[in-house]
């Protein structure tokens, strides 16, 4: 869990349901340029009309063949990644700076919340060094990109819920070679709904954010 961090500022929370890429990336932008000392942080919740994304250090070999599927490069960290309905992707709009949180307290913190999560439906799971994100065995399972910018974070994660995996095997997931893909649905019958909301308790818990109502 993240020590000494300012929650006195409350956290809004969005969520946008089935969103296009392009336009939450351009929205998120926008938010965090004209963000002043008292912006509200938030975090957004939405799952994404079928789409890769390229990271800052995507590597055009890494995508294989997306076929119908756009590839969008964004200013996240990491390699290229899949975004699909049956996923959860949250992005954490939160001033750093204020909360007195570093920027690997926010991805422990995530990755945290993530194994919690998971741990709350009896899915054993474990961190890679060096390899950003959640791991069940050999498969990876939740995606982590962040971007940080005058002190304040966006970008997020993504968690693989109850979605159609075969899209990951047009790709190298997050530039990895010896890594597969799976999803909650793989070892538990699962709501997403259910796993957004205790996924919200899991990062409020563990990054310490107050709520807003």
């Amino acid at each position: 869990m993240v020590n000494d961090v300012d929650n006195s500022a409350y956290v809004s929370i969005k969520d946008l349901g089935v969103s296009d890429y392009r336009t939450v990336f351009a929205d998120m932008q926008a938010y965090t340029r004209s963000r002043g000392p008292d912006s509200p942080d938030q975090i957004w919740f939405t799952e994404h009309a079928p789409v890769f994304t390229q990271g800052q250090a995507g590597k055009p070999e890494h995508v294989l063949t997306p076929g119908d599927i756009p590839v969008i490069q964004s200013d996240r960290g990491g390699q290229v990644t899949y975004h699909g309905p049956g996923q959860i992707t949250a992005y954490l709009l939160l001033d750093l700076r204020n909360r007195k949180m570093g920027v690997r307290d926010l991805v422990s913190g995530i990755e945290a919340s993530l194994q919690r999560l998971l741990a709350r439906y009896d899915i054993s799971s474990e961190l890679r060094p060096g390899a950003p994100g959640v791991y069940v065995g050999s498969q990876k399972i939740a995606q982590l990109g962040l971007r940080v910018s005058k002190g304040c974070s966006y970008h997020g994660l993504s968690l693989n819920v109850d979605m159609d995996l075969e899209p990951f095997g047009r790709i190298n997931p997050c530039g990895l070679l010896d890594t597969t893909v799976t999803h909650m649905a793989a070892f538990r019958t699962v709501e997403i709904d259910a796993v957004k909301q205790q996924l919200l308790v899991c990062l409020a818990s563990e990054l310490r954010l107050r709520l807003a109502d």
